[in-house]
């Protein structure tokens, strides 16, 4: 009989893809820190977003799926690039003079404009942390500005001095003919100023440890450490000193980023490291298919997902195709949160082999949750609908008659899928509701489905239902059954879509769908 583990070496989805890589590159072996470190990055002078989120999670898969083919020990390192230099005042902050006052200081040593931090770093870090709490990620939290002021990367920076001219010629044949004149993967802390300094390095002193720059402000000529937190690396440079200096073994990163992990991996070569194992995602696009950015502010925020959808849902979005680029739109919310239905009702009936490869076992670490009521999002979206319902109880009332031992506490995520459910329909569904009356096939099709469904019995299930809508369908001339429940649901529910009639009517019951096809054959608003 196979154990999970050897089901994992062979299981097919994407964790387990990156997973086996890993196993690899430590050759099956704790490597010599005693254990396999992933990192994801993130840049405090924003807060925390959509796509930190996509990273946290994905990461997490993997870092789960190494879990079930070894038992190598793992940390994850959520690192903050707090001390890099304030160079704009972002938008959605109060205080904008006052940090206007402190640009180009390390965001660890800008005032917090919120007040409630000792700065600007530390409150995004805090946020992060929440954040990530929030989804019960199990991480570690690593400060940038910690690690220069403790020493910890003082043996790499040393080394990056070392190998200055090196890493140079990486990184200038990547710049333009002005930032080439300048460049220095060092960037002096100024001690008079705070100030994280772009200057000119007049000259790179490996046997002291320092560099030697033209303070900007006076012309002063300047001699001060690479370590101790008395400089700081430019971007990509520090990326690849970070992976040496943690030794870092997997940390993925947007399309976007390409170009830096190739030749942050060359630097990290040569100061004596081994590049990370690097997945790349591709980057979320908006309901025009641009790309999302959030100094344009498209697309589709956290906030706003979780708003009208379970984090669940978001992390199945996440899981599926990383490698692909797709809309994030609220449209895309419904089709998220069924998918994920549908997969925690496949896994309890699936052999072990199978839930490796099922959504559902990556999103909750193995151990989903049971969800028995199996009533779509689409369901009570249109349920919400016809009952014009704002209040959660509105629904519950229909559900109990059609799952008669659902209840909000034995179902919390039934109850919950209700609230999100009422949410979504107010504010995108019944704005864009368009009723129309039928033609006189239509009619004559939904007269015949008045008559069948008022022969059904009592308690006739949503098999008996569908079968009895299907037998109207076929005798009625349409050119295909999808054009019989096309002009159901636009007449009857206001939408070119909408969930199949047999469950639906089972649910929202047989005398209420009666009176509703009736109101629309008199003619009736139906939007009312």
């Amino acid at each position: 009989m196979s154990t999970t583990r050897d089901l994992a070496l062979n299981a097919k989805a994407w964790p387990f893809e990156e997973a086996r890589k890993l196993v690899e590159r430590v050759g099956g072996k704790t490597p010599e820190k005693g254990y396999v470190l992933f990192e994801t990055g993130y840049g405090p002078s924003g807060l925390p977003h959509i796509g930190t989120f996509g990273e946290v999670a994905r990461t997490t898969m993997v870092r789960h799926a190494f879990a079930a083919m070894s038992d190598i020990p793992t940390r994850l390192f959520a690192f903050s690039d707090d001390m890099d230099g304030l160079r704009k005042v972002p938008d959605n902050v109060p205080n904008k003079d006052m940090l206007a006052e402190h640009l180009n200081k390390p965001l660890t040593k800008v005032p917090d404009p919120f007040g409630t931090h000792e700065s600007f770093g530390h409150h995004n870090n805090a946020r992060l942390c929440a954040f990530l709490d929030q989804f019960g990620f199990e991480y570690e939290f690593r400060s940038s500005t910690e690690c220069y002021l403790s020493g910890e990367f003082d043996e790499a920076l040393l080394g990056v001095l070392r190998q200055y001219e090196k890493v140079k010629a990486v990184v200038l044949p990547t710049l333009g003919p002005d930032r080439r004149a300048t460049y220095s993967p060092f960037l002096p802390v100024c001690p008079k100023t705070g100030h994280v300094l772009q200057v000119t390095i007049e000259e790179a002193r490996p046997d002291s440890g320092t560099v030697i720059y033209k303070d900007p402000n006076d012309g002063e000529m300047m001699e001060v450490p690479v370590t101790g937190g008395a400089c700081k690396l430019q971007w990509k440079a520090d990326w690849a000193m970070r992976w040496a200096a943690l030794d870092v073994d997997y940390e993925m990163s947007g399309k976007d980023l390409i170009d830096s992990v190739k030749l942050g991996s060359r630097i990290c070569t040569i100061l004596g490291g081994k590049p990370p194992i690097n997945l790349t995602y591709e980057l979320f696009l908006d309901e025009n298919g641009e790309k999302i950015s959030k100094s344009k502010g498209n697309g589709l925020t956290m906030e706003e997902w979780l708003a009208y959808a379970p984090p669940d849902s978001l992390s199945l979005f996440m899981f599926q195709k990383p490698k692909s680029g797709k809309r994030l739109y609220f449209d895309v919310i419904p089709r998220a949160v069924d998918d994920w239905l549908t997969f925690l009702g496949k896994y309890e009936d699936e052999d072990a082999a199978k839930r490796l490869e099922n959504p559902a076992w990556h999103i909750h670490s193995g151990n989903p949750p049971r969800e028995d009521a199996h009533l779509s999002f689409n369901i009570l979206l249109n349920l919400a609908g016809v009952a014009n319902a704002d209040d959660k109880a509105v629904l519950w009332g229909f559900i109990h008659r059609y799952a008669p031992k659902a209840s909000p506490e034995t179902d919390p995520i039934l109850d919950n899928l209700v609230g999100y459910a009422i949410r979504y329909y107010q504010d995108f569904v019944k704005p864009n509701k368009q009723y129309r009356a039928p033609t006189d096939m239509e009619r004559a099709a939904l007269e015949d489905l008045v008559a069948e469904l008022e022969k059904l019995p009592a308690g006739a299930t949503s098999e008996d239902i569908q079968t009895q809508v299907y037998e109207v369908g076929k005798r009625h001339g349409f050119e295909s059954l999808r054009d019989f429940f096309k002009a159901c649901y636009e007449i009857l529910l206001g939408q070119d879509q909408g969930p199949r009639l047999g469950s639906f009517i089972a649910l929202y019951g047989v005398a209420e769908t009666l009176t509703l096809i009736k109101r629309a054959l008199a003619g009736e608003d139906m939007g009312a």
